[in-house]
């Protein structure tokens, strides 16, 4: 495999450098036009008894032939090339060469010229062994005819001794176009210029492509063998090529490999291949073109190739790693890390700090600034942890380990000081109210620190700076544990998604439904979703369970659409999960994967929600309308939007709220405000959802204002998918 790698990037290794050519090697062509000249095949040899003449009286220095003069020819022919011969004293060299006897038959039969022409020539080998791929790359210094070692043509002309059957590279760089070349008809009919060939040696040989005698090589094509004879004697004449030992650049390519293996950053580790990889190729390239000697180059390439990419992989890895357990916006390590870190000890206590105005100071200072303060607050808790992190375990939330000597009073009250203080952000003077949780034992980083957590939230309904979650005993931990269990209910399918009719109002038939989960705990009986959501919220369980809903509505959605392809349904979306890169690709995965169409579906958020963080809900929202889902905003009525923002939102419907909806019929003021909020929403291009539609009254009441869709106990419970598809089938009508 080295060996055909070497082969492989050996052009390479020539086209770096354009060598020209010595200019002493003069080729004679048997070319195209002295085939149509002589127009005989084969030729008598006085056509070369006449070349060899005009060259000697032109003052060649010595004249090899690359023909095969092995067998008689015509009787005159053959004596005029032997006085030719004879006349020439010594300057001239005829081929020799071994040859297989036939196809079927491997015994080589060594072919010399005939006998009359030996007395006066010398003779040289003209045998090109091509590699295993049949490229030509080596040239033979040269070999056994007749049992006597014979010069290949290259070192007689080069006057280059070597021991017959070894071999020297060929210098590809030069350009075979160069090299100067002669017609044999000219020569022949003494036109030519004689100071092209007075002291040069003249190669004659066959270039026609008629006549055959082609091989390919790696730089240039096929190419005539006289001229690969030509570039061989080029390369012989600058130097002797020789090969150097592997050994060399592969303890090199050792060293640096080491380096790459002990690289602990992308930086090093780009440094550790990139430079050996360069120094190692000039080194050679230089070693090859200035002092002809060939170094193997693969073994030590390939070995710092494999080590970079090795290593790469592992700084990716590293890198993967880091970046899980790094918070993107602030750079302080994570929940992940957190919990990384604490799995190796018994013991731990935790504290969490919560900042309980994060959402006016995010309105107030922007994304940026609100990140900086994270940092600036993480500054001062790490006062208080000594040699401790501090973890941003949440959006609000900073987490760090007591020191194994701490009081907890005095280090809380400590706390509770640092954080009175204003905090300088982008200029401004910020104050900043927060709430801690305290939570200690042996059960490990990661329930501590959700112990931590509901302790904080504690913490602010007692209206107190901190709390200490063992206090709390056990309601605190059924809720933890009712929260392990809904982990258990999402994996085993018991958690129920039930679907609340929306009724449309103009159509008189069932548009749309409203996807929300039941959970029927087999020891506790029914959970209120009141109960077990916010708590989901809270402790990061509403991303599972809201990709859940989508996976099951996505389902139920392709039975019902068989037959009602035009029953929508929707989907809330927790405000924490608006700009949560995860499970916004998860979301994309799932409707990529889906075989209904996205028009099928709403996700519904609420007003607060989409007001908490304008900017990232919008690109959000604006994402899920690329993809073809609708957008709803629920509850309408019951947060503090003003009309810009909510024409900025890419909203496709407005839900009312059913605090304003269920008196509006007899209630003056709730009449007025659904109203104009119909009204508003038609002008913004907007749908009109009212929620809590229990009576048939109220429904006459929407339908007179113009709502496009009702949704109540009046129209239908949330019922399983089974009791839906029957009340899509019978299609019940309210006389409204």
């Amino acid at each position: 495999m080295g060996s055909a790698l070497e082969r492989a990037i050996s052009p390479a290794r020539f086209a770096a450098f354009d060598r020209p050519p010595s200019g002493k090697v003069v080729i004679v062509e048997m070319d195209a036009r002295s085939v149509a000249a002589i127009r005989r095949w084969p030729w008598s040899r006085s056509n070369y008894a006449k070349a060899v003449d005009r060259l000697r009286l032109a003052g060649a220095s010595s004249i090899v032939f690359d023909v095969d003069f092995s067998t008689p020819s015509d009787n005159a022919g053959d004596t005029a090339f032997a006085a030719s011969l004879a006349r020439a004293e010594g300057r001239v060299a005829l081929a020799t060469f071994g040859q297989s006897e036939s196809s079927t038959d491997q015994r080589i039969i060594d072919a010399l010229p005939i006998r009359k022409f030996r007395p006066h020539v010398a003779l040289a080998s003209v045998n090109i062994a091509p590699d295993p791929d049949g490229q030509v790359r080596a040239m033979l210094y040269g070999t056994m005819t007749d049992g006597t070692p014979r010069p290949s043509l290259a070192a007689y002309i080069a006057q280059r001794s070597g021991s017959a059957g070894t071999e020297f590279a060929i210098d590809l760089s030069i350009d075979p176009a160069t090299i100067p070349r002669l017609s044999l008809i000219d020569v022949i009919e003494g036109r030519f210029d004689r100071s092209a060939v007075r002291g040069h040696d003249i190669l004659i040989g066959a270039t026609a492509i008629e006549m055959g005698d082609r091989y390919g090589t790696p730089q240039w094509g096929v190419i005539p063998g006289v001229v690969i004879q030509a570039m061989a004697a080029e390369t012989l004449l600058r130097g002797v090529p020789l090969t150097g030992s592997a050994l060399t650049l592969f303890v090199v390519g050792m060293i640096a490999t080491g380096l790459i293996v002990a690289s602990r950053s992308t930086g090093m580790l780009v440094a550790t291949v990139g430079a050996p990889l360069v120094l190692i190729v000039i080194a050679a390239l230089v070693a090859q073109h200035w002092l002809l000697i060939t170094y193997p180059l693969v073994p030590p390439l390939g070995m710092i190739a494999v080590a970079g990419m090795i290593c790469g992989l592992r700084e990716a890895a590293a890198r993967f790693r880091r970046q899980r357990t790094i918070d993107e916006a602030t750079g302080l390590p994570n929940k992940k890390a957190m919990i990384a870190a604490g799995e190796m000890d018994a013991s731990a206590t935790l504290v969490v700090v919560q900042i309980d105005n994060y959402d006016s100071l995010q309105a107030v200072l922007g994304a940026g600034p609100s990140d900086d303060l994270i940092v600036r607050v993480s500054e001062r808790l790490a006062l208080i942890a000594r040699d401790r992190a501090v973890f941003r375990t949440g959006d609000r939330q900073l987490a760090f380990r007591l020191p194994a000597d701490h009081c907890l009073d005095d280090t809380l009250e400590g706390l509770r000081i640092v954080l009175r203080q204003p905090v300088e952000v982008a200029g401004r003077r910020a104050d900043v109210m927060a709430s801690a949780g305290v939570a200690s034992g042996t059960d490990g980083v990661g329930s501590l620190l959700l112990d931590a957590v509901i302790a904080a939230e504690e913490a602010v309904r007692l209206g107190k700076f901190w709390h200490d979650g063992a206090r709390d005993g056990a309601g605190r931990d059924a809720d933890i544990s009712l929260m392990g269990e809904l982990d258990d209910a999402l994996r085993t399918d018991l958690i129920e998604v039930y679907y609340q009719p929306k009724y449309s109002l103009r159509e008189d038939r069932i548009a749309s439904v409203e996807a929300l989960v039941r959970w029927k705990h087999p020891e506790r009986g029914f959970i209120g979703p009141d109960l077990f959501i916010p708590m989901a919220e809270k402790t990061n369980r509403i991303e599972a369970m809201t990709l859940y809903v989508l996976h099951r509505v996505v389902s139920d959605l392709a039975i019902w659409r068989i037959e009602h392809p035009d029953v929508t349904a929707a989907v809330n979306i927790s405000a924490k999960l608006l700009s949560d890169t995860a499970f916004n690709t998860a979301v994309e995965d799932i409707l990529k994967s889906s075989c209904v169409p996205t028009s099928s579906l709403i996700f519904e958020v609420t007003e607060s929600a989409a007001m908490s963080d304008p900017a990232r809900a919008i690109a959000a929202l604006n994402r899920y309308r690329e993809l073809g889902v609708a957008v709803s905003m629920d509850d309408y009525g019951t947060g503090q939007s003003t009309l810009t923002y909510i024409r900025q939102l890419p909203l496709s419907e407005l839900k009312i709220d059913r605090s304003f909806v269920q008196h509006a019929s007899r209630n003056v003021n709730d009449a007025v405000l659904v109203r104009s909020t119909i009204e508003l929403a038609h002008k913004l291009g907007l749908k009109v959802v009212a929620e809590g539609v229990e009576d048939l009254e109220c429904l006459t009441f929407l339908k007179a204002c113009g709502c496009d869709l009702a949704q109540g106990y009046l129209i239908s419970r949330p019922v399983p998918i089974s009791a839906l598809t029957e009340m899509l089938s019978i299609q019940m009508r309210f006389a409204a």
